[in-house]
């Protein structure tokens, strides 16, 4: 049960003017805070010294209360013995929390003076208004000329403690968002060092993308005068011609395949069905895969004896075919013109190798070099672009966080400090 004060109207917050604009830079900030915060600690302190003097004498007349108390009999001869004795315990309780727990008010300088002084003042309050409470009605009824004044002065004290609350609160939260708006003005430098550095990326980026397009330049140059000249022009000369026989070579080799494709069959079943050495079945599964390779005058006299061994077969009916007169003949064709398409083989092969010759006589190395080095170059280049795009978005990530923290940085300091501040971001 609460013995009974009420609320005190005014508020514990110090007030302040908003001042003009003010412009800073991040770096001016710490110490901005710092000397804000001195001053707020001494102002606190200050208004709570005041009220710590305001309620100095309450206390005294708190303690002069108890003393006088302890020598008042309250005439408890007069009442009931029962009631005597609930009197004479609850008075003894009254002055016993009066003695031992209302303390005189340790002086405010600092800020910890001002927090121990709250402690003490809860703590009496605490204890006054517990004992109080559970007595209401022995001093009410059997002390009621201490009632009124004990009322009148706990009624004061409990509002001076509620405004000095009040005034710490206020420090206490305006000391913690000036350590956010320090934590802030660091996270802004931080962003600051970091687009510096992606700053200095980018110069470097751009001056390698510099040199890179020189070089593309100067190798493209290089690479223009040796296709300028005329060892190149010969070059692709005999390169047109070699591409141009490769396409010839091609035909000769698809229409002597044709003429050995029309014995195929037969020659596939002398393959399978007669026992021959290694060097001779190689030459027959050539034959019918790819006669081109192999009609050559060293063979001329092995490719004979197996078409004159399948011609047998035919004959004998060892090696079936659906028309043996038509086979017969294909063979008999194939066999006249042995010598010409060895001679055909022979003049082809010797004219792509002389070609082939010609060709590997010509040194390009320098030419492929740098046709390597400018695909390197190239490769480097679209790398850099890359980088480069990467590192502005980079940096405009970092303007654009950074605005954002000054921004929140200035709200702060405004509520902080009660001044409008404009911090440049030029000048971090």
């Amino acid at each position: 049960m609460v013995f009974g004060w009420g609320k005190k109207k005014e508020d514990g917050k110090i007030e302040h003017k908003v001042s003009q604009d003010k412009e800073i830079r991040c770096t001016d900030i710490p110490k901005i805070i710092a000397d804000l915060k001195r001053l707020r600690a001494s102002q606190t302190a200050s208004e709570i010294k005041r009220l710590r003097d305001y309620t100095a004498p309450l206390i005294e007349e708190l303690m002069e209360i108890g003393t006088v108390l302890e020598k008042d009999d309250l005439k408890v001869d007069d009442i009931n013995k029962h009631l005597a004795i609930i009197v004479v315990r609850g008075k003894k309780q009254v002055i016993t929390v009066i003695k031992n727990d209302v303390v005189p008010l340790p002086e405010v300088v600092t800020i910890d003076d001002a927090e121990r002084l709250n402690s003490i003042l809860h703590q009496i309050l605490k204890k006054v208004g517990n004992v109080l409470g559970r007595q209401t009605r022995v001093i009410h009824i059997f002390a009621k000329k201490y009632a009124e004044q004990l009322k009148n002065n706990l009624e004061v004290m409990n509002a001076n403690h509620t405004e000095i609350q009040k005034l710490l609160k206020n420090y206490k939260d305006g000391s913690n968002l000036s350590e956010q708006i320090i934590e802030l003005v660091g996270d802004i430098k931080k962003t600051r060092k970091l687009k510096e550095e992606k700053m200095s990326k980018i110069s470097k980026t751009e001056k390698l993308l510099q040199e890179t397009a020189v070089s593309i330049s100067s190798i493209k140059d290089s690479i223009e005068q040796i296709r300028s000249s005329d060892h190149y022009r010969k070059y692709l000369e005999l390169e047109r011609s070699f591409n141009n026989f490769t396409n010839d070579k091609r035909q000769i080799k698809n229409s002597i395949n044709a003429q050995f494709t029309k014995i195929s069959r037969p020659l596939s079943r002398y393959e399978y069905g007669s026992s021959l050495d290694k060097i001779q079945k190689n030459l027959l599964t050539k034959l019918t895969s790819d006669p081109f390779d192999v009609l050559l005058p060293a063979n001329k006299d092995s490719i004979i004896t197996i078409l004159e061994n399948v011609r047998r077969g035919i004959s004998t009916g060892s090696i079936s075919v659906k028309d043996k007169s038509k086979s017969m003949q294909q063979i008999t064709e194939v066999e006249e013109s042995l010598d010409s398409l060895i001679a055909e083989v022979l003049s082809c092969s010797d004219k792509f190798n002389s070609l082939q010759r010609e060709l590997d006589s010509y040194d390009l190395s320098g030419y492929n070099a740098q046709a390597s080095n400018l695909e390197k170059n190239f490769f480097l280049q679209k790398e850099l672009q890359s980088k480069l795009e990467t590192l502005r978005g980079e940096v405009a990530d970092c303007e654009e966080n950074m605005s954002i923290m000054i921004s929140k940085v200035q709200t702060m300091m405004q509520s902080y400090s009660n001044t409008r501040y404009i911090v440049l971001n030029n000048l971090l």
